[in-house]
């Protein structure tokens, strides 16, 4: 009687620690599910939304942009001309810049500095929410952003979409890559992408059915396929954030022609640890598959 008794009692605080180890995981399951689009956009991160610098500080001229989008956010960006001396084209390449998922604008300058030497203008844009930008991000918004500054780019500056090339880096990569599957643009370049949300997500937190409850997607592997640009991926080894995996399978899924850059340092930090690679990547891929061969009319 006594063991019968010391059993039941044994089973039932084990029970009891299933029903409040399940009661757990299910909280921390809903809690992750209502996060997500939190824990994806982060537009007061450690960065922060003050812009606190502007293109003038490195030396660059620009346009201040103010752009509405069709459910009526007011969005704020940047218009960088190219450099007349450099860029020998009367309409030279604009790169429209889509960045990642922390922090604004004004602490992308370094880029806009190489972006510049590299003789392209550049228009870059807050998303919803970040920055000076109105809203509250949501990837169907990022999506609704990066289709207005194109259709500034198009219908206000007058440019030839055939000399509009869409850049995104890390969380910017899908949106560009939606834009280059839906819009002509003259090619695509994917910095530090990821195959999807989910796919990143399900890596961070493998104990939970990330890819069950995901709402947030960002197929950046989806878009890419539906692409028919040249396109040039870009992505580093050492890349704590976004492993270099997630970049080749976004490369193998991109039609041709396309191309790889390989290079060192982290998330943040590749582009200039690998500057001369970097730069020099860029400037092969513009004068291999747009430069000399602009392409065929979608």
């Amino acid at each position: 009687m006594k063991g019968d008794a010391s059993e039941r009692g044994f089973m039932s605080t084990l029970l009891n620690f299933v029903l409040v180890a399940g009661g757990l995981y299910l909280a921390l399951t809903l809690l992750l599910f209502l996060m997500q689009s939190r824990l994806i956009h982060q537009p007061g991160g450690p960065l922060g939304r003050e812009v606190d610098a502007t293109p003038s500080d490195v030396g660059l001229r620009w346009e201040e942009v103010r752009l509405n989008t069709a459910d009526d956010v007011r969005l704020h960006g940047w218009y960088l001309p190219a450099q007349a001396a450099i860029a020998n084209d009367e309409d030279p390449f604009t790169l429209l810049f889509f960045h990642g998922n922390a922090g604004n604008i004004s602490h992308r300058l370094e880029t806009l500095e190489i972006f510049h030497a590299l003789g392209l203008a550049t228009l870059i844009i807050d998303y919803r929410g970040y920055g000076r930008s109105e809203g509250k991000p949501s990837e169907a918004g990022l999506y609704q952003d990066a289709d207005t500054a194109w259709r500034y780019l198009v219908e206000q500056r007058r440019l030839d979409p055939q000399r509009v090339i869409a850049f995104g880096r890390s969380l910017g990569a899908p949106v560009a890559a939606h834009l280059a599957a839906e819009r002509k643009v003259a090619g695509l370049i994917l910095e530090s992408a990821f195959t999807s949300a989910p796919d990143r997500g399900a890596e961070i937190f493998p104990v939970f059915p990330v890819k069950l409850i995901a709402t947030v997607q960002y197929p950046t592997k989806k878009w890419v396929r539906q692409t028919d640009v040249p396109v040039l991926v870009i992505h580093s080894e050492n890349d704590e954030i976004i492993p270099f995996h997630h970049g080749k399978a976004v490369y193998e899924a991109a039609p041709e022609p396309k191309a790889f850059i390989r290079l060192e340092g982290g998330h943040n930090t590749g582009f200039l640890i690998s500057r001369a690679t970097y730069m020099g990547g860029l400037t092969d891929w513009l004068d291999t598959y747009l430069k000399a061969s602009p392409p065929s009319p979608r």
